[in-house]
């Protein structure tokens, strides 16, 4: 639940670092509030709800405090940050150059042409290693019965 968690943080607040101490806190926050007799429903929409709204309250933009117990967070919201985690830790099982090529040209998006000459490989196993990389992911999802849209990343 903690990826998931982070990834919709991430989304929130753009910060990996943020993300995470917004995760923590909403954490905290359930336990005092469960701990205090206040049981919700699903604790899963719950933990949302708070993580959305301690990433509302920590904005420059926007400085709004919801009831924890109120407003719902949209249902697509938790699906799309549970497929970035599942996909993240896809891409973490990734033999580990694969790994390496795929985030340098997807999510650092380098040329192939430049990463080839950064790791010293031809440009045609970096073009292999990429089409590999999505292979795995794509058959990873679909065996897990995903359907692959998009990656987050791209």
């Amino acid at each position: 639940m903690y990826m998931p968690l982070g990834m919709y943080a991430l989304r929130l607040c753009g910060s990996v670092d943020e993300a995470e101490d917004i995760v923590q806190e909403a954490f905290v926050r359930a336990w005092e509030q469960i701990d205090n007799g206040r049981e919700p429903e699903s604790f899963k929409a719950y933990i949302y709800r708070i993580v959305r709204n301690t990433a509302l309250a920590r904005t420059d933009k926007v400085f709004v405090c919801i009831d924890d117990m109120g407003e719902a967070v949209a249902d697509e919201d938790i699906d799309t940050s549970e497929r970035d985690a599942a996909l993240w830790r896809q891409i973490d099982r990734l033999p580990e150059r694969c790994r390496q090529v795929f985030l340098m040209s997807k999510r650092d998006g380098m040329r192939y042409a430049d990463i080839a000459e950064e790791l010293g490989i031809s440009q045609r196993t970096v073009e292999n290693l990429v089409a590999k990389a999505f292979s795995r992911l794509r058959e990873a999802i679909e065996a897990h019965g995903g359907r692959v849209f998009f990656l987050p990343f791209l």
